[in-house]
């Protein structure tokens, strides 16, 4: 793998706060959610702002690159726009919101803290969005957690998607991509709802469901792969 130079410094800074999230202590945890927030900003940056003989991305002009880069909802928007072929796997809306969490935690100083899980979900998101934007997967030494086993699937889940078929997202559509079976449906729109609480409430979450729903996602990618052969 090639080692390109500029995708180190935000490899360092999510890798910086994945060590914080593994030492497990409240302060680590806000310190873990504050990096790697910083680490997902510094990805969008630095890929936005690589030659285009790189990205192969039309219009990032060096008037629209400082433009985007003066507030977050802006880079948000420019990636939106100019590099949603990188973003499968990844919805924005959910960037933001754990974004305003660690606004929260920098600017209101002490008392505030921040669950685990919405710490490890966040890496989870971020691991994802440094493969897409650098083709290279984060591997992390330390703990492993279901949450981002399941999250990680989900990624996979919407590569395949996009490799083997038109990019359609919307459940109603998959049925028909993927010849699912009504019980099949049924099962991927379960996943699917489990997903987006997974996102929002993962201190909710129940381990037991968690590993259950891990499998779950993982028999549903391989019918599917076996199905599009």
């Amino acid at each position: 793998m090639k080692n390109e130079p500029w995708k180190s410094g935000p490899k360092e800074l999510l890798l910086h706060g994945l060590e914080h999230l593994s030492l497990e202590t409240e302060f680590d945890y806000r310190m873990g959610m504050i990096v790697i927030d910083n680490s997902v900003e510094l990805m969008m940056k630095t890929y936005l702002g690589l030659p285009k003989r790189i990205t192969k991305l039309n219009g990032v002009t060096r008037k629209l690159y400082d433009e985007a880069t003066k507030s977050f909802p802006n880079l948000l928007d420019t990636m939106e726009s100019f590099a949603k072929d990188k973003l499968i796997g990844i919805e924005l809306g959910e960037i933001e919101w754990y974004h305003r969490i660690r606004n929260q935690l920098y600017h209101d100083g002490n008392g505030i803290t921040v669950e685990k899980e919405k710490v490890i979900a966040y890496s989870s998101i971020a691991k994802i969005l440094f493969e897409n934007l650098f083709g290279e997967k984060i591997d992390a030494r330390g703990k492993k957690y279901g949450i981002d086993d399941f999250l990680l699937a989900w990624a996979d889940f919407n590569k395949l998607i996009v490799n083997q078929g038109p990019k359609i997202y919307r459940l109603k559509n998959f049925k028909e991509l993927f010849q699912l079976s009504n019980k099949e449906e049924l099962t991927l729109a379960e996943i699917i709802d489990f997903r987006n609480k997974l996102v929002h409430k993962p201190n909710e979450i129940d381990k037991v469901e968690l590993n259950s729903k891990v499998q779950e996602l993982i028999e549903f990618i391989e019918l599917v792969k076996n199905r599009n052969k």
